[in-house]
């Protein structure tokens, strides 16, 4: 043990010793001596205090987060909040959360018409850049059920552009009007009549021939704006446009393009109306970025 020396005056805690009595043994009695703390300890017990609260969280909540898994929410979670990063990078994070709101009501007008017909659809995967993506285990049983799927998106998807709008307009809100307009430029774009596009899916219940316009509209838009996005999809629909075009006199292919009359005017009402609407829907939303 070392003894206390004159340089060597003993710490308290927040009070004046007493002066020792001759003799008194316990005039320090009161005195305990501070233990020096490292670092290292002080933060790994600030950061196992969160971790056991969410161990206890995930034990209690354990059944809810194997059904989450299961249904695959988290892994929309996941990559609409990747996603939101991304954008916000970008235009800023109001801006992205609007943006990929708009993505994710798009894909629910696909999911929920896949559903309707009995197709099991996954829920939407984002990803950064190049949008989202449905799953369906099986195609449509012909281009009449096809072109139901594809237009649900860009119609599903317009309708919360322009509720954007409407509470735009009403709040005097420019970044909910910007919001709408991307929202119509985006469903707009979709249409362009070249898989794996919407409008390409849609316009298979026409005429094959319409592909190939899609294809020199996309082409077109590329040499104006080249950018990796349009590069991407002109390359993948000139594969699927090709493959479709090969096989469009195969007996089972034939037969899934076969469909009545009336079926193709509802598609060629539905598209080229839509289609228009949303021209106009940007013409009207159309300002200035100033946020």
């Amino acid at each position: 043990m070392s003894s206390l020396t004159p340089q060597q005056e003993p710490e308290t805690r927040g009070y004046e010793l007493d002066p020792p009595a001759d003799g008194d043994e316990h005039a320090y009695r009161e005195y305990e001596p501070i233990h020096p703390r490292g670092r290292l300890g002080d933060l790994g017990r600030k950061l196992w205090a969160p971790i056991a609260a969410v161990g206890l969280l995930v034990l209690k909540f354990k059944t809810a987060i194997l059904a989450l898994f299961k249904l695959k929410i988290l892994a929309t979670s996941a990559s609409m909040l990747v996603s939101i990063a991304a954008y916000a990078w970008i235009w800023g994070w109001r801006f992205a959360v609007g943006f990929v709101f708009l993505l994710l009501i798009h894909e629910l007008g696909h999911v929920f018409e896949l559903r309707r017909q009995g197709i099991p659809a996954s829920a939407p995967l984002f990803i950064p850049f190049l949008g989202a993506v449905v799953g369906m285990k099986q195609m449509p049983h012909n281009v009449w059920k096809e072109a139901q799927v594809a237009l649900a998106g860009p119609i599903v998807g317009s309708l919360a552009a322009f509720g954007l709008w409407a509470a735009g307009e009403a709040l005097g809100s420019e970044l909910l009007i910007a919001l709408a307009f991307t929202g119509f430029f985006l469903n707009l774009f979709n249409l362009i009549p070249v898989s794996p596009l919407d409008g390409g899916r849609a316009v298979a219940a026409l005429h094959p021939a319409l592909w190939a316009v899609g294809l020199v509209l996309l082409l077109g838009l590329t040499i104006l704006r080249p950018n990796f996005i349009l590069i991407l999809v002109l390359v993948i629909g000139g594969m699927e446009v090709w493959r479709r075009w090969r096989s469009r006199n195969d007996p089972g292919v034939a037969e899934y393009y076969a469909i009545e009359t009336w079926q193709r005017a509802v598609v060629a009402v539905t598209y080229v109306g839509l289609a228009a609407v949303l021209a106009f829907a940007m013409s009207a939303t159309h300002i200035e970025r100033t946020f």
